[in-house]
């Protein structure tokens, strides 16, 4: 980027005559099965700033949803993959070799808090990275059972969705659903399923709802695979659990010789302050799910688990495109270069100071109820007051709306939360001037709505 931007350059209001054109064709080519935000219509990006079709400039405060960890075209990404792209562009890695593929694959395992010796599978996206786990699973314990959080958003092929339970809209007209998956409550501190304010109870009473109320009266845990949760509940409002809640989950499981798998498909790769989300509490699981930010925008997924928990035999699994070669040498670029760039790190730093600025404003403001996450991977719950709790839905809709007009894409989570999830190597001037402008629209629509 020739020049540092640290504010949105708005020349044109928001869809301009160029986007105009370009949604109208969209909803006639395109099915209509999924909800945008605000009609941005993307023209280049560069790291943090995104630029429209009509010139308007903006701070990119959602990273195409968690992807561009590194920032969009990020140089040495796109070299790594340009470079790759001479050579060959597919051959199969389910049928044949490559070192680009194994090369990758020896790096995950370094990375990955499994036990060792451990394996990868190559995936496609973050709902096949679940798929290959769900079969993992069953396949090396001979297990049927499945259990998944409700707020869970593990993707939406089928296997997939019957773990998610974000939103109904997500599984509605689709039955049935794959079987033998049973939901359970997720510790949610501020809103706690077992009605308490305290987060450690929380935790403790989710850990005994599984002991008595699952094991004890449903499923004899002898025939349960796995447990699936997200580290951090994206979807479902970047929702971060009791510190007591993963350490106690991982003894029960291991009590009873049930996996545990860890999706980072949006938590994965620094995006917290750490590798992957479920390091933050000291827990080695069984499979890690990933995809998202590994390829820098390129598609590819990732499973990574111990030797035992990756036994599919020959023939049991298999992708035409996963480990695309292209993919992966954009992914080993993305890894040096958080390592050497220490992204890991600048996140947990910037996290910090954004989680603070909020939490002075929440003494403030009456809409803000909650503010939550690790790195920057943060949650800004907006609520009607904070004594009913009652989620803000339409107040956050417009809010996003009114800075997307400014220049600002920021977009939302769960009920009524705002998502701040940007790119990791976002100019940290550029993010807490983005940060004062949410706060500053906030105040605006609270002192509207008195």
């Amino acid at each position: 980027m020739s020049t540092k931007i640290t504010k949105p350059r708005i020349i044109v209001e928001p869809p301009g005559p160029k986007a105009k054109e370009i949604i109208e064709k969209d909803e006639k080519y395109l099915m209509q099965s999924f909800v945008r935000w605000y009609p941005l219509v993307v023209e280049r990006a560069e790291d943090y700033v995104v630029y429209d079709v009509d010139g308007n400039a903006y701070i990119d405060l959602n990273a195409g949803i968690a992807v561009l960890n590194v920032g969009s075209t990020n140089p040495e990404v796109v070299k790594a993959a340009t470079e790759q792209l001479k050579k060959f562009t597919h051959y199969s890695l389910t049928d044949f070799y490559y070192k680009v593929a194994v090369d990758l694959a020896e790096r995950l395992v370094n990375i990955a808090p499994v036990e060792k010796p451990a394996k990868v599978f190559f995936t496609n996206s973050g709902a096949e990275s679940v798929e290959a786990a769900i079969k993992a699973a069953r396949y090396s314990t001979g297990r049927q059972y499945l259990i998944a959080f409700l707020g869970a958003f593990h993707g939406r092929t089928m296997g997939a969705v019957s773990l998610t339970a974000s939103k109904p809209v997500q599984r509605k007209g689709f039955a049935p659903l794959v079987p033998s998956i049973i939901h359970v409550p997720y510790p949610y501190p501020y809103r706690c399923p077992f009605g308490t304010d305290d987060p450690e109870e929380c935790g403790e009473r989710t850990i005994g709802y599984i002991e008595e109320w699952i094991f004890g009266k449903l499923v004899d845990p002898s025939e349960v695979a796995a447990v699936i949760a997200e580290p951090i509940q994206g979807e479902g409002g970047y929702i971060v659990p009791p510190d007591n809640f993963f350490p106690k989950l991982a003894s029960l499981l291991r009590k009873h010789g049930i996996l545990l798998i860890s999706d980072e498909v949006q938590a994965g790769f620094c995006r917290t302050g750490k590798w992957f989300a479920i390091q933050h509490w000291g827990v080695n699981p069984d499979i890690i799910t990933t995809a998202k930010a590994i390829a820098g925008g390129l598609p590819l997924g990732a499973v990574i688990g111990t030797d035992k928990a990756m036994s599919i035999g020959p023939g049991g699994h298999a992708s035409t495109f996963g480990g695309n070669p292209v993919s992966a040498a954009a992914a080993l670029a993305v890894i040096d270069f958080m390592e050497r760039n220490r992204l890991c790190e600048r996140a947990a730093r910037l996290g910090e100071k954004v989680i603070k600025r909020f939490k002075e404003a929440m003494n403030e403001l009456e809409m803000i109820g909650d503010v939550r996450g690790k790195g920057l991977m943060i949650g800004v719950e907006l609520v009607k007051n904070k004594k009913t709790k009652e989620p803000a839905k339409k107040e956050l809709a417009e809010i996003l709306m009114r800075l997307f007009k400014k220049g600002y894409l920021v977009i939302g989570a769960g009920v009524s939360s705002i998502r701040i999830s940007p790119p990791l190597t976002i100019d940290e001037e550029a993010l807490m001037n983005a940060v004062e402008a949410i706060i500053d629209e906030i105040r605006r629509i609270e002192k509207e709505s008195i």
